[in-house]
């Protein structure tokens, strides 16, 4: 990554800046070396050719790790009194640049803030950087399991409720943004003050800082909800024709009790794959977590649409793996097997399985990776052949046409309720320090069409 691309921010400041926090926070917890500010101005941006064309788009001058949430309340009390900007980083698995430092500056990088806090019942309490298995896996020793995690198992709490969206749980559950109090039941959050302090927050006053990048305010520390444990598997079957696995995906979703996950890819993705006995070649794949009670009626479903079952593998181990071959994952597969050659938009509806031939046609050599989404209705990632950002755009309102819902990924303005957003961070964030470059600008049209 270039130095050309690094913001003006006064060295003297950033100097200044080093001084206190290792006063505060010891010498450990703050660095400047060049292999660490290279590592923290990264994420997987990669897996956008569009963002690949913009690269880089920021380099760190600092880096802090603050140990826990209240360390992490201190670093930016002080980069506030600096007059440096902040970006916050959980496990830098996010793929678009939201936690790419624009502005130079400190990044925050929570990856040592991991503790379990408490874990309750019906609750689990845990410091931002806490890995979403680590969460699940507290979670399971009391008998409960999470509501829902991002496919990323790695990923950070913090991370994932600042900038995810939905993963695995989400069929039974919905978006993380729809469920007012109920997944997130509380945060402590740090506004951009010099006197910067951990700030409790419960339900609605919670539920505005999710998915907001952190430009309005940190989560240091998140209450999630648990729900009593069940007895996972992964499932996999295949299919000689995708078209039978793509229109077995609402129905095995209607299972009771409902499945964590079910993916389905035609064979080019699901060759791209990790290789695995039961993801046999030329096959379409079709991949679920579900309740062991129903593994029956699923075999049944699979056996009745042609499809054969080629392993049930229980535990939370393979539950995993399965996860991480879900939403994006796929896509970044493919990517790896054919360097170069692919884009992704996000897309959603019935038109996705009733009319996935249409769907195809509108980019060539278009392929699908299909989820099944809340209440059971298909979403999933269209994968084609990049030829341009232009090429890309034009094909938007044909998908509409078709009724095919979809978000442009490849940007990283928060786009979730923006509006909301930029109100409360000129409240938050009077200097514009947390994350900047993030909040949408007025004339971005981010494609997001649902």
């Amino acid at each position: 990554m270039s130095t050309e691309t690094l913001p003006a921010v006064d060295t003297e400041k950033i100097t200044a800046l080093a001084a206190e926090l290792r006063e505060l926070l010891g010498d450990a917890a703050v660095s400047d070396e060049d292999a660490a500010l290279e590592r923290v101005s990264v994420d997987g941006s990669t897996l956008s050719p569009v963002i690949m064309e913009k690269l880089p788009l920021g380099r760190a001058q600092l880096v802090v790790y603050p140990p826990n949430a209240e360390a992490i309340a201190i670093a930016i009390g002080a980069a506030v009194r600096h007059g440096v900007p902040i970006t916050p980083r959980g496990k830098g698995t996010g793929n678009y640049g939201q936690a790419i430092p624009m502005s130079g500056g400190m990044v925050l990088d929570m990856s040592k803030a991991r503790a379990i806090v408490e874990v309750g019942d019906g609750f689990l309490i845990a410091e931002a950087g806490a890995p979403m298995i680590q969460i699940e896996q507290a979670a399971n020793k009391t008998g409960q399991q999470v509501l829902m995690f991002p496919s990323t198992v790695q990923s950070s709490i913090g991370g994932f409720v600042s900038g995810g969206s939905g993963g695995t749980g989400s069929i039974k559950h919905g978006m993380l943004t729809s469920i007012v109090g109920g997944y997130v039941r509380s945060i402590d959050v740090v506004h951009a003050e010099s006197d910067a302090h951990l700030l409790h927050l419960t339900g609605a006053d919670a539920h505005v800082y999710l998915h907001n990048y952190g430009v309005a305010g940190i989560i240091a520390r998140v209450e999630v909800a648990l729900e009593p444990q069940q007895p996972w598997s992964a499932l996999y079957a295949s299919f000689d024709d995708f078209h039978d696995s793509f229109n077995l995906i609402r129905a095995v979703a209607a299972l009771e009790p409902t499945p964590r996950l079910v993916s389905t890819d035609g064979p080019t993705l699901a060759d791209a794959l990790p290789s695995d006995e039961a993801l046999p070649a030329g096959k379409a794949s079709l991949r679920v977590i579900l309740d062991d009670s129903t593994i029956e009626a699923a075999t049944a479903l699979i056996e009745g649409a042609g499809g054969t079952v080629e392993a049930v593998r229980p535990g939370l181990q393979a539950t995993m793996k399965l996860s991480m071959m879900s939403y994006n994952h796929p896509i970044e597969w493919l990517q790896k097997a054919y360097p170069g050659v692919y884009f992704h938009i996000e897309v959603g509806g019935d038109a996705l399985v009733d009319r996935i031939d249409e769907v195809h046609e509108i980019y060539p050599g278009a392929m699908l990776h299909l989820e099944a989404m809340a209440q059971g209705g298909p979403g999933g990632m269209l994968a084609a052949p990049y030829t341009g950002e232009a090429d890309m755009l034009a094909g938007f309102e044909r998908m509409r046409a078709l009724g095919v819902g979809y978000h442009n990924p490849h940007q990283w303005f928060v786009d979730y309720e923006p509006e909301r957003s930029a109100a409360l961070a000129a409240i938050t964030d009077p200097l514009g320090l947390l994350n900047p470059g993030k909040l949408l600008e007025p004339d971005v049209d981010t494609g997001r069409k649902r």
